[in-house]
């Protein structure tokens, strides 16, 4: 919904919001009632008792209505449904509990794939409160120093010697250990903190670099948070300076992603990159849009195949 918005504009964003509604109601009919919680989200109530097998023959129906595609101002749009569903009395008697285990077991759907329905259970609870404790913890190692950065070296097949390091994040947390960033990195991401920590990187891996063999390149990892962001090039800009590092010497890696939102935007941010001297390499190729098209004008360095596309 997001992408409808920021590509064809609010007035296109509020046609999709009223077909999506007009499918809703189509699908449930007589038997609840539909309505707009805000944003791209809807609620859907259902007066008196309905087994498991009807709501999730209901969710499934729901979810194949909404992915249809739209014609939206003669343009096809196709996006899809998540679903979570809290029944009463076993999920909650009030209003509130009964939304808030509905929103969770929503994002398990999330967390599943999306385009799925995820009936609430008591562990989503005990997932949620243990997701809260990890961005308290995470917002506390970002304050006192706590992540830290590893390096794996970046050989040349043809001289087998080192060319470079790709700075990885790591965070060892005081009492869990190491924590997977792949466990980290989206609750950076869901909670905003991704800026802050990607400026963090950004400046300790140029002042690692600055202390290795001038022929030795950094790489570091770009979110599309911080791609997206119009104050990026500066950031870059002064992490170089402060480390006295040639920006040739830095590799940014992008996955992607950023290509989504494909706008006026997107190339201004490469141009803007481009033009400090920064090499540019496309992380992840063959996991996600992998689209030629934009290898054509987007002015990458290198190319990094992802292993399922290899395999």
């Amino acid at each position: 919904f997001k992408s409808v918005n920021d590509t064809l504009g609010h007035p296109a964003g509020d046609a999709l919001l009223r077909q999506v509604s007009q499918r809703l109601q189509r699908v449930v009919g007589e038997r609840g009632l539909v309505g707009r919680q805000g944003g791209d989200e809807f609620k859907i109530l259902l007066p008196g008792r309905h087994d498991q097998a009807m709501l999730a023959h209901l969710a499934q129906a729901i979810i194949s209505a909404v992915s249809q595609p739209y014609s939206i101002e003669g343009t096809a749009v196709v996006i899809g449904v998540s679903i979570g569903i809290s029944a009463c009395p076993q999920d909650g008697v009030t209003a509130d509990a009964l939304i808030r285990n509905a929103d969770l077991a929503l994002y398990a759907a999330k967390g599943d794939g999306r385009g799925v329905h995820r009936f609430y259970s008591s562990e989503m609870h005990a997932d949620a409160e243990d997701r809260r404790q990890l961005e308290e913890d995470l917002r506390r190692a970002l304050a006192a120093d706590g992540l830290h950065l590893v390096y794996q070296p970046v050989v040349s097949s043809k001289t087998e010697t080192v060319t470079g390091y790709e700075a990885l994040l790591r965070w060892t947390h005081p009492v869990r250990g190491p924590i997977s960033p792949a466990l980290f990195i989206p609750i950076a991401e869901d909670t905003g903190l991704i800026a802050q920590i990607g400026d963090w990187v950004m400046r300790t891996a140029c002042l690692d670099a600055a202390k290795w063999p001038e022929e030795v390149r950094v790489a570091v990892n770009v979110s599309p948070t911080q791609f997206a962001n119009p104050g990026f090039p500066s950031t870059v800009m002064s992490a170089l300076a402060a480390a006295q590092l040639a920006p040739e010497r830095l590799e940014l890696e992008i996955t992607e992603s950023v290509f989504l939102n494909d706008d006026d935007g997107t190339d201004s941010m490469f141009a803007r990159l481009k033009s400090i001297g920064v090499r540019l390499a496309l992380d992840d190729f063959g996991t996600g849009y992998s689209s030629l098209g934009y290898l054509k004008k987007a002015p990458f360095d290198k190319i990094k195949i992802d292993q399922s596309f290899v395999r």
